[in-house]
Order: structure tokens, then sequence, then C-alpha cells
């Protein structure tokens, strides 16, 4: 098997197992919800194998993680429009099978059209959705979150939490492929019921909490995307 392939279902294998194991966890009444899914990172995730050794141990340990609700509830509370956004910081370059990411530390930034029922049920989807790399939240934030997805995935999306976070994407084109090997090397780090890759045209953090901020243009760096909890609760009960 080519090396890139036995890396990349390593990852798969690495990162599913315990998203699904966190989805499985929280099965309470109340806790269905649907909508749109951004997310960055500060490495490639649409790559070939050079770029992607190239990278690794050195940088991608970051990663900025949104959700927008179209519709449902969680823990009991309605969140119908509301958006939650996550930034994190690891310890390692995130989806690298041979490295330990934990303990990450993360900023969330709720919603501030919720209210303060609302941005706890927020904060406890996004807990959920992102697993351990919100084990440890050093600050939570509210702040206008905005989400924009293209029609039609087309790969045109934006996300803007506040001045403290941004995404800006565009699909994906022929000049994108440099070596002519890309794949979608690293897949999401959630639960999807739909995910593609883009080219993040912005990726930015300027907040507090940790320890550095960035400002990323014109990288393979992004997904844009689904979630449905309910999808994913059927599926599981079916395994």
């Amino acid at each position: 098997m080519p090396k890139f392939l036995s890396y990349a279902l390593a990852v798969v294998t690495l990162f599913v197992p315990a998203l699904a194991q966190s989805a499985h966890q929280h099965s309470a009444v109340g806790s269905v919800v649907s909508g749109s899914y951004m997310e960055t990172r500060t490495a490639d995730v649409y790559t070939g194998q050079c770029f992607a050794n190239g990278e690794v141990n050195l940088i991608g340990n970051e990663a900025i993680m949104a959700w927008h609700v179209d519709r449902g509830t969680w823990d009991g509370v309605a969140l119908n429009g509301m958006s939650v956004a996550a930034v994190v910081r690891a310890q390692a370059t995130l989806g690298d099978p041979y490295a330990d990411p934990y303990p990450a530390r993360a900023v969330v930034i709720a919603d501030d059209q919720a209210t303060a029922a609302q941005a706890k049920a927020l904060v406890s989807f996004a807990h959920h959705m992102a697993g351990r790399l919100l084990d440890t939240i050093v600050r939570v934030e509210r702040a206008p979150v905005i989400m924009e997805i293209g029609a039609n995935m087309s790969g045109r999306a934006r996300m803007q939490a506040g001045q403290i976070a941004t995404i800006e994407t565009r699909g994906i084109g022929g000049h994108d492929h440099i070596c002519g090997n890309e794949v979608t090397f690293y897949p999401p780090l959630t639960e999807t019921t739909h995910a593609m890759p883009a080219v993040a045209l912005t990726d930015s953090f300027q907040g507090k909490g940790l320890g550095e901020t960035w400002t990323i243009r014109d990288k393979r760096s992004a997904f844009i995307g689904s979630f449905d909890t309910g999808a994913t609760q059927v599926a599981e009960a079916r395994r």
C-alpha cells in the first residue's frame, strides 16, 4: 500500500472511533440538532504526501471549528438560528496518528444573540462535537457569530466571530493542484454528514487565552459541510 494511503487510513482509524464514542455518550432526549459546519487548520488538509510530510510536527496544532444550527434542541434548549465557534491549540499536528495532541486548550465563542441557557447549551454542544479537543476550555466569549455558506456547497463560505475569529473560503480549483497527487489527507475534526475541502482565503484568530494569534491566507486548510446529530445517533444505533 502506498505510504500516503496508509498514513491517511491511520488518521481515520485514530479519530473516527473517538468521535463515534463521544456521539454515543450524549444521547439524551432533546439533544438533536442539524446545520452547517466550517473548519480551518494551520496545516493543509487537501494536499499531497510531500506537503503533508513537510508540515507535520511543525505546524497544524491549531484549528477553528464553527457550527450554525438550522434547527433543533440541545439539552432541551432550542438553538434554531444560533451559532458557536471553537478555537483550539493542541500539543501536536492535529490528525497526526503518531503524536498525541492532548491536552488541548480551547476558546469557545457563543452567539451573543443567545440567552444564558442557549449559550450554555451551545458550549455543551460544541464540546460534544469536538470531544477531547474541548476538554480544557480556557475562555468562553460572547460575540456575534455569523456563518454564510454559498449555495450548492460551491466552496464559498464565511464565518465571523466578532473580532476574535474569521474564516473565509473558496472552492478548490485546478490551479490548487500543485503536485498532482492531492487528496483529502486529513478528515474533519468532528462528525459531519457531508464535508468538502476548500481553500481558506482567511484563517484568523485574534483572541486571548491560547498564548498566540495568527492570520493565514490562501491555504488548502478548510472544510465546509453539514452535520445532523440525529442521523449520527441512528447510524450508531445500527452498528
